[in-house]
């Protein structure tokens, strides 16, 4: 772990080379960082820089695109939650149930490549196992996509192995929770704005997350991401280079009993008002459509009920995700 008062650091390629002492001792501190802000930084992890830019420049480029070119991909009605969603057509704080005015930004969406063998929930193959609406363009979109998702998915599952050592429990206990999971990988462009928003109107609405964990890559020097701190303040989360942003959703939360915050975190218009697009990529890891989250026996406190009722994965997305649809 590097030194950092507000925003720590975890070094994933120390805490898989180490020694089993060396894992429990990097784990207990990762298990302080998420009883507190449920945020951290992850670096030493080895993902190729070719794979990030290509990723990275094509959704520049698609976002770059006139608008009636980015609509060949848009979403075929409001809750379906692959391809283009454009601007002012989502607000997330509506997902606390808040009243706010729809978020400054658009978005492109995708989801697993394909479903598993056998899987014949309706719900599920309409909504998590839904296809991707592709766009035309910029050539190489797809492919540059995929192998971004692809590994995501593979950082995804070794944090959560940290996650398992963490909370004293065998590091593949979750591997079965995420054998099929229902993740989402979203580019979203702030883009730079020509006039003052709305009252009240934001980048991104105050929210949590929903899954297990998000891996948010912001864009290098941007400004505007916040969480909200345990004294009640916004603190804003500076990106760091060659590192991935990684926060605790709400079914974490629910998994460790709230042992573990899944931190209400939104993005603000920066001091420049928004004369700067922003670009970032959030993959939002989910368990496996059927999981049952209950919470675990390590977290719950003798003599009390849980604190949550046992909750299905993929359901539980599909609420909140509908919820926040304009």
């Amino acid at each position: 772990m590097l030194a950092d008062a507000s925003f720590p650091v975890f070094d994933l390629a120390r805490f898989e080379a180490g020694s089993p002492s060396e894992k429990r001792a990097l784990g207990a501190e990762v298990d302080a960082i998420c009883r507190t802000t449920g945020f951290l930084a992850v670096a030493g992890h080895g993902l190729p820089d070719a794979i990030v830019e290509a990723a990275w420049t094509t959704a520049e480029a698609f976002f770059a695109l006139p608008p009636e070119r980015k609509a060949s991909a848009k979403a075929p009605y409001p809750g379906y939650p692959y391809g283009y969603l454009g601007p002012e057509t989502e607000s997330l704080a509506r997902s606390r149930g808040v009243a706010a005015p729809p978020d400054i930004k658009e978005s492109f969406n995708g989801g697993p490549a394909r479903a598993p063998a056998g899987l014949a929930d309706p719900e599920a193959l309409g909504f998590c196992f839904a296809p991707t609406i592709w766009p035309d363009a910029p050539d190489g979109f797809r492919e540059a996509w995929r192998a971004y998702y692809t590994a995501m998915e593979d950082l995804a599952a070794r944090i959560m192995r940290v996650f398992a050592v963490a909370l004293n429990l065998p590091k593949d206990f979750f591997a079965p929770f995420l054998s099929a999971p229902v993740s989402a990988l979203r580019a979203l462009n702030y883009p730079a704005l020509a006039a003052p928003p709305k009252p009240g109107q934001i980048r991104a609405g105050a929210h949590t997350d929903y899954g297990s964990l998000t891996i948010l890559l912001p864009q290098a020097g941007s400004r505007g991401l916040e969480i909200l701190g345990p004294d009640g303040a916004w603190i804003e989360v500076p990106p760091r280079p060659g590192a991935f942003v990684v926060n605790i959703g709400d079914l974490m939360a629910h998994w460790t009993n709230d042992r573990w915050t899944s931190t209400l975190h939104r993005v603000v218009i920066p001091d420049d008002g928004g004369a700067q697009r922003r670009q970032s990529f959030a993959f939002f890891h989910q368990p496996n459509w059927d999981a049952e989250i209950v919470a675990l026996e390590p977290c719950l406190v003798a003599n009390e009920p849980p604190k949550y009722p046992p909750v299905r994965s993929g359901p539980y997305l599909m609420s909140k995700f509908k919820s926040t649809t304009m």
